[in-house]
């Protein structure tokens, strides 16, 4: 079962704002049919969106026929335009625009009109395969953070129905299940439109992983008594430095699960950071009708008429408050920024990302991951002791100050007292 599925020239989707009332398929002929589906949350989840918006420029590029090669180009352009400003945060949606119309562009205009649609047709398909790949390898790079019988908390909706695989964080969790590890999941509600209600817990249930819903306001309690084991969430976008985007209510968990030393992971592709914004303070917030607060899911109103609401859609979380970053080509840690630029580099980019926190910290289980020699053989041999705990948070000040820089004894000794921040 997919999400979203290119079937002749028609976008398929599964109309998520029925669920889980039912399961419907909508067929988006045009890019009008695709924008309203975007802006509607009929099709959600950053890197869905991704696929949406590159398979909606497709689409316009071979629908209708023509023989002329810039009148298809133009076409292409203008869906680009008009999808771009559906959503505004999600940055997937304007990278798979932009991947598909590069292509399009790439071919010479004589090599005809057909064969610059097809091409654009087959990047799209392309952009849909890779992503579930990526699935597939985030899920095994995260299992280091997973202990036997664990209980992970998740917000919003991060699985298949979001992705063009199993999911980012809840394919993280799908693999941790299927692993035999015995998790236990709580979901939140996720308020206003309950994605966590309506389709993490649809979701978790067609897999048999056992689950409980919050309310979005108890959820940060619940870390702060100690229930929780590992917060894991996906990304609408990631910032240059390591601050995440991501659905309201975040922020509070990532807040709780730092005081309370409880590992807050986030799971996300590449394609889902954007080296373009220096910070989370540069990340624009989409803000969403005043309708969603006001009333349940627009049918039933729960306010007065007239009642004035603050509804934005997503939130920054700082990347002071993340213990990694999970993507298909590794596990990055603090400082952010220079393994994030390592990833978005190339294959090389394990090594970078561990060579910034020196030896991986890692479950006796994660046989993978141990059995990689540390690049950064001098800062291993002090992170070994409080690698077997497992809290990569806790131990990150003390690669701030390496004991070999001058003068930075008196920095790396305090980081004891700095682990809560």
């Amino acid at each position: 079962m997919r999400s979203i599925e290119w079937r002749d020239g028609d976008i398929v989707v599964i109309d998520q704002t029925v669920l889980p009332g039912r399961l419907e398929y909508r067929s988006l002929v045009n890019t009008e049919a695709v924008a309203e589906a975007i802006r509607t949350l009929r099709v959600r989840g950053a890197p869905a969106l991704g696929i949406a918006g590159a398979m909606g420029v497709a689409q316009a590029a071979v629908h209708p026929p023509s023989s002329n090669a810039k009148t298809v180009l133009e076409r292409a352009e203008q869906a680009g335009r008009l999808l771009a400003a559906a959503r505004p945060t999600a940055v997937n949606l304007a990278w798979g625009i932009r991947r598909v119309l590069a292509k399009g562009r790439a071919i010479p205009l004589t090599a005809g009109a057909i064969r610059i649609a097809q091409g654009m047709v087959d990047e799209a398909l392309a952009i849909q395969a890779e992503d579930e790949e990526a699935c597939s390898a985030m899920a095994k790079l995260a299992l280091e953070f997973f202990e036997p019988k664990a209980v992970v908390l998740t917000h919003c909706n991060t699985g298949f129905l979001c992705t063009g695989g199993i999911g980012t964080a809840l394919g993280a969790i799908r693999h941790a299940h299927e692993a035999g590890l015995g998790i236990v999941v709580v979901a939140t509600e996720t308020r206003p439109l309950l994605q966590g209600a309506r389709l993490t817990a649809w979701e978790l249930a067609q897999l048999g992983i056992p689950h409980a819903l919050v309310v979005d306001g108890a959820a940060p309690g619940l870390i702060a008594r100690g229930e929780v084991s590992l917060v894991v969430v996906g990304a609408d976008r990631i910032a240059a430095n390591g601050d995440v985007a991501n659905k309201v209510g975040t922020y509070s968990l990532a807040l709780a699960a730092s005081a309370s030393g409880v590992p807050f992971v986030v799971v996300a592709p590449t394609s889902t950071v954007d080296p373009a914004v220096a910070d989370g303070g540069k990340i624009p917030v989409e803000e969403r009708a005043a309708s969603e607060v006001t009333s349940i899911l627009g049918t039933h109103s729960i306010a007065p008429a007239g009642t004035q609401a603050i509804n934005p859609a997503f939130d920054v979380t700082p990347a002071s408050l993340i213990t990694a970053i999970v993507t298909e080509r590794g596990v990055a840690r603090a400082p952010f920024g220079p393994a994030l630029r390592a990833m978005l580099g190339g294959p090389a980019v394990r090594a970078a990302s561990r060579g910034a926190r020196g030896k991986p910290k890692v479950k006796p289980r994660a046989k993978v991951a141990e059995k990689k020699p540390a690049r950064s053989a001098k800062a291993a041999p002090k992170k070994t002791a409080a690698a077997k705990r497992a809290r990569p948070k806790r131990v990150q000040p003390k690669r701030v100050q390496p004991k070999r820089a001058h003068g930075a004894k008196r920095t790396a000794r305090p980081a004891r007292g700095a682990r809560r921040r």
